[in-house]
């Protein structure tokens, strides 16, 4: 490991801090280097706060050591004015001497802007240091931006002779206490959580954040022609719920019903979904709406646990086809990671 990715791979530790609080923005770790020495770190941690650079550049003790000094920043500082004025002319500003990047951001009002910026005033400019890695951290951020639609983690529990609920919808438990304490963690780490009709109407599921402190995901439901009970638990009001149907359009505190075209599919869900700046998506079920997801390619990440429970009968698991990428034992049960083959 060279020296660059040595304190690049500090800042993408830090970037990792701001997962789950800086949607729809990215994650992004800055580190700021003089002689061989870190005197200034940050990162973004809330969006609508500072950005990663001025949090580093406020961190350092001594300012005048700056024009001598090498930022490190996991991704293209900004060259637009959002919730924060533009960090490419900040780092300009502090006349840095030279600035390190992981990656070129592919959001339009950026790519590659910002760089130019840098080099336009005479601060040398290196990029694609651990390129790859930091892609994968922001995995989220760049499909939103380049193919205008969320991050789809599709998750499910199936028995260890392949079933995903009984044949009257019932599903409790196959996985362990110890899978869905997991679960609510990545919850707290996606923008929404999405049901089909049946699985609201059979599991009556919370869709929040329980077995650990975190924010709750926006809940999103599928209910064609709005037959659901109101007195669910997804229409409690207690977070904010999108039902999406094709009889009317009505909101209220933190509930909002999105009337989309008769017989209206995935994509326009989707779409509506990206308008909103809804960066990823969690589909808990049930295998009808996950089925629809796998069957239209619309999805980036399946995580599965497999159980020791039988069921004998029942509703057949969504069956998965790509790239394992992981997998680990939970007490018993089995974690599998697939990505589609690319």
């Amino acid at each position: 490991m060279n020296q660059d990715e040595k304190y690049m791979l500090r800042a993408f530790e830090l970037a990792s801090q701001g997962l789950g609080s800086v949607s729809p923005n990215p994650m992004v770790g800055c580190v700021i280097v003089h002689d061989d020495k870190i005197i200034g770190e940050g990162y973004h941690e809330e969006y609508g706060k500072a950005h990663a650079e001025p949090n580093a550049v406020a961190s350092v003790k001594n300012p005048d050591l700056l024009p001598l000094s090498t930022v490190y920043v996991t991704l293209e500082p900004c060259a637009h004015w959002g919730k924060t004025p533009p960090c490419a002319n900040l780092l300009v500003e502090k006349m840095v001497k030279k600035v390190v990047i992981g990656t070129v951001d592919t959001n339009p009002l950026v790519g590659g802007k910002g760089i130019q910026i840098l080099k336009d005033t005479g601060i040398e400019v290196v990029t694609g240091v651990l390129d790859k890695k930091v892609r994968e951290q922001n995995k989220r951020f760049f499909t939103f931006m380049e193919k205008k639609r969320p991050y789809i983690i599709l998750k499910w529990a199936q028995t260890k002779d392949g079933f995903i609920a009984r044949e009257n919808f019932d599903s409790k438990w196959i996985s362990n206490p110890y899978s869905r304490q997991l679960v609510h963690r990545w919850r707290s780490e996606e923008d929404a959580i999405m049901v089909g009709t049946l699985t609201a109407k059979y599991d009556n599921p919370q869709l929040n954040v329980r077995e650990l402190l975190g924010k709750n995901p926006i809940r999103i439901v599928v209910d064609r022609n709005l037959t659901l009970d109101n007195g669910l638990h997804l229409f409690d009001q207690r977070q904010a719920t999108i039902c999406y149907n094709q009889v009317k359009s009505e909101k209220s505190d933190n509930l909002e019903r999105v009337k989309l075209p008769i017989g209206f599919n995935l994509k326009e869900i989707l779409t509506d979904m990206y308008e909103r700046k809804i960066q990823s998506l969690i589909v808990e079920g049930g295998a009808q709406l996950l089925n629809k997801f796998i069957q239209e390619n619309l999805w980036d990440e399946a995580r599965v646990f497999t159980g020791q429970v039988q069921f004998g009968s029942g509703i057949p698991a969504p069956k998965i086809h790509g790239s394992i990428i992981n997998e680990m034992e939970i007490m018993g049960d089995l974690l599998t990671i697939t990505r589609p083959i690319s």
